[in-house]
């Protein structure tokens, strides 16, 4: 009996991400404390603009947030090959103006119902917080992008000639092409673009996008451990030797007898 593509559905297996290991240890950097793997989510970014900005939105950030691996000076470059809306001027007419690092991302179409005219009736999703709002985040993702052009199994038709096999993707039929290729992007610090690298780094930056505070948080979080750890003995101290005697102190009273 044929299985259907809902049983052939695979679940994404777990990767070694630098910013999930114990500690933000990485053995072969012997870094310590380091929540995001930097390079890769630098690399990541321009894999971003180049092949995915055309089609996904980053509804949830600016210009601004990505000075934490870029310079201001790359940041404000990058901004003014963009054009945002200006305020209206005094006709009510709404002109073009290079943006600016306290802008928004630029979107890839004007509204929603230009963007599933443009995609076969599907919007495509918002990446801001994919790597949280799927199942298996950055492991998903990953095998995602790494698993078109497999074979199909033997009994199963394409529903559609627009239509692509992949085994992570819910009922294993996606519209949306392979994305990645190798080679297809030149990275800026020479690293080979391989479609693996390429995937890796992307989903770097795509898991930096959902917590871009990562490192505040967990630098704060760590130094109230240590405070809370040097303040516990005091506490202790003084609760043992001061307040035991208010707290289990005895009161007695006595009749005061008639003169």
């Amino acid at each position: 009996m044929a299985m259907t593509p809902a049983e052939l559905e695979l679940h994404a297996p777990r990767f070694p991400w630098f910013h999930k290991s114990i500690l933000h240890y990485s053995y072969p950097r012997k870094e310590f404390l380091h929540g995001h793997d930097w390079p890769s989510i630098r690399r990541g970014r321009q894999v971003y603009t180049e092949v995915f900005a055309p089609c996904h939105s980053l509804d949830m950030l600016s210009f601004r947030h990505l000075q934490e691996f870029m310079t201001v000076e790359e940041v404000k470059a990058l901004a003014a090959e963009n054009e945002c809306d200006a305020a209206p001027d005094s006709e009510g007419v709404i002109n073009q103006r290079p943006c600016t690092i306290l802008d928004k991302l630029p979107q890839p179409y004007a509204n929603e119902e230009a963007a599933k005219n443009m995609n076969g009736g599907a919007k495509p999703p918002d990446l801001s917080l994919i790597t949280k709002g799927r199942d298996g985040g950055e492991h998903y993702v990953f095998s995602l992008l790494t698993s078109y052009n497999r074979p199909i199994p033997e009994g199963l038709v394409s529903p559609g000639a627009t239509l692509f096999w992949n085994p992570y993707f819910s009922g294993c039929w996606i519209g949306m092409p392979p994305p990645l290729s190798d080679e297809m992007v030149e990275y800026e610090d020479g690293t080979p673009a391989s479609t693996s690298q390429m995937a890796k780094d992307v989903c770097c930056f795509l898991s930096w996008c959902a917590e871009p505070w990562m490192d505040e948080r967990k630098y704060t979080t760590m130094k109230m451990t240590i405070s809370m750890a040097a303040l516990i003995p005091f506490t202790l101290f003084w609760y043992r030797s001061r307040y035991n005697l208010v707290k289990f102190r005895r009161i007695r009273q006595y009749k005061v007898g008639k003169l």
